[in-house]
């Protein structure tokens, strides 16, 4: 005989189960059964289809039984699950999270917080006694160093497979059209999710390739998940990859970078240094800058950017450091 599953085993499928079901559309058994054994919760179909039974009859739950698989969601105008232990500053924190890193979470995750984020969100909603953490969410914001740009759309369903995929080191089978409009198929190994702007990037190495590359989610054409898994290169390391330049176009070269500025222009290099050994110098309505960069197309972007207030740019190779952590270089 199977073994019988112990109350407390139950009781936590259903709490699991009653979180991810949503107030808006429609879920299967199939659909929650995947999200559970993606968060490392181990239980057959049936099982989760019996608790569904269970939930509907003892809950404000809706189930569609007009055709197969039947969906699932709460009733229009129910609570839900409740979660009254967020206090109004943590209903804050979450919903500030919501906002800001949910293209930086699994997807997984993201989903299995539904319940949270919805109760966080219903805390702060107008008729919520929390006047001043609901009057924060407008007092801050995130703003653009650039031309603000709208996100380019991805495929549905590629960045739940793509960080699906990264969250367990499963190899990715991807469709991916460039810029130029090729499309090549390949498996890859995801190593790391950036984003830029409004864009996001995966960071993978191809198989039986030793290097890395990024690739723009929305060029993404379609994404699955493998069963297999692969050992992560313990050496590779995500912000080194960022400070190596690789997501401006670069390949990690550093250069001594000197050039002439208008001090009304330059003035912000002053709070904001370009590395930790610029030296600034005044020549007269001018700052003369000269600090060790990554060489790459969006520095040369950001240079060309000054027009006429930035003169006599010399960019000089790195060749070695010497036994006191000089540089040595050569003009380019």
């Amino acid at each position: 005989m199977p073994k019988r599953p112990d109350t407390k085993e139950t009781v936590l499928l259903a709490l699991e189960l009653l979180r991810r079901i949503p107030r808006h559309r429609k879920i299967s058994a199939s659909e929650l059964h995947r999200q559970l054994t993606n968060a490392g919760i181990e239980r057959d179909l049936r099982t989760v289809q019996r608790q569904l039974e269970m939930l509907s009859a003892h809950f404000e739950i809706e189930r569609d039984e007009r055709s197969k698989p039947y969906g699932y969601r709460w009733k229009e105008g129910s609570k839900g699950l409740a979660l009254p232990m967020l206090s109004e500053q943590e209903s804050l924190l979450l919903t500030l999270a919501e906002q800001h890193l949910r293209n930086l979470l699994p997807a997984s995750l993201m989903k299995s917080m539904e319940g949270f984020f919805g109760q966080a969100r219903s805390n702060l909603e107008p008729c919520a006694n929390s006047q001043r953490e609901r009057e924060w969410l407008s007092k801050v914001r995130v703003v653009n160093t650039t031309q603000p740009l709208l996100a380019p759309q991805i495929k549905p369903g590629v960045f739940e497979e793509v960080s699906n995929a990264l969250f367990a080191n499963r190899w990715l089978r991807v469709a991916y059209k460039n810029a130029r409009g090729k499309q090549t198929n390949a498996d890859v190994m995801p190593l790391g999710l950036a984003q830029q702007g409004p864009r996001l990037y995966l960071v993978c190495r191809y198989r039986d390739y030793e290097n890395e590359r990024s690739l723009a989610l929305h060029r993404i054409v379609s994404a699955e998940a493998s069963i297999h898994m692969f050992e992560r290169p313990k050496w590779f390391d995500l912000q080194q990859y960022d400070d190596d330049g690789r997501f401006g176009f670069g390949d990690g070269k550093r250069i001594r970078l000197s050039f002439l500025i208008d001090k009304k222009a330059g003035f912000h290099l002053l709070e904001s240094p370009l590395s930790l050994d610029q030296e600034v110098k005044e020549a007269g309505d001018e700052y003369a800058i000269n600090a060790t960069v990554v060489e790459t197309a969006q520095l040369d972007w950001w240079l060309r950017g000054f027009g006429e207030q930035l003169r006599n740019v010399v960019k000089e190779k790195i060749i070695m450091k010497d036994t006191h952590d000089n540089y040595i270089t050569s003009t380019s």
